[in-house]
């Protein structure tokens, strides 16, 4: 399958999906455009619908997206992933609606965010499953690695259930470098500006891992890190 980029959006961006279609965007931010971007996403899926976003944020004084993703048919499932990487006094927001509609859906939810300077990200995210809607599988995880002293990330995964026969799930992590593994590359001759990369690399590779097709998946990776060798 697939996939199509979605480069600098602003505004409202409406993707709805019918019963069986199966659809992989990959959403870029890379500051190019107005500095300050607010992009509300609203989101639908019908029966057996499958959907797959990646997000890249990696520039912009202020971003903000807002999601609301409403799973509608049985069986239908949704995967989310997103990398943040901001520094200077650069702030960017996710808030994320993701409601379970009918029984026998899954959802999955991966965000990560590197953070520098005196940047700030933030992260919301909510899923419901409203009464009935049994078989529900859900997950969300959040996880911030703080690259500077003066760096910030606030972080608020929510559940919200009421139906009793479901698998769910929620987690969040703000976190630094590990100074032993620092040390380690240190002893191995490896400078330590390239050692923090390294860390900094290996941590936002498991969001980098779902973008399936491997041409453009590759091009990311080296956007991703000359993106981090310039942050502050």
């Amino acid at each position: 399958m697939e996939q199509q980029i979605i480069n600098n959006p602003e505004g409202r961006v409406r993707i709805a999906l019918e019963a069986g279609a199966a659809a992989e965007y990959l959403v870029l931010q890379d500051g190019a455009g107005a500095d300050n971007c607010e992009t509300d996403f609203e989101l639908s899926l019908a029966e057996g619908a499958s959907l797959k976003m990646v997000f890249l944020t990696l520039g912009g004084e202020g971003v903000r997206n807002r999601l609301q993703v409403s799973l509608q048919g049985r069986e239908a499932s949704c995967d989310l992933a997103g990398l943040s990487l901001a520094d200077g006094g650069q702030e960017m927001d996710y808030d994320i609606l993701l409601t379970h509609q009918v029984p026998q859906c899954r959802s999955n939810q991966l965000f990560k965010s590197v953070v520098g300077g005196h940047a700030v990200t933030r992260f919301h995210g909510l899923i419901k499953v409203v009464p009935d809607a049994q078989k529900t599988e859900a997950y969300q995880a959040n996880h911030n690695l703080l690259a500077s002293e003066a760096a910030r990330a606030f972080t608020k995964p929510q559940l919200e259930i009421y139906a009793d026969d479901v698998k769910c799930s929620h987690g969040a992590t703000v976190g630094r470098l590990n100074e032993d593994e620092l040390f380690y590359m240190r002893t191995r001759g490896i400078p330590q500006e390239e050692a923090r990369l390294l860390q900094q690399l290996a941590f936002v590779g498991e969001v980098l891992e779902k973008i399936s097709a491997p041409d453009l998946r590759e091009k990311m990776a080296a956007l991703v890190e000359e993106r981090m060798r310039r942050m502050r």
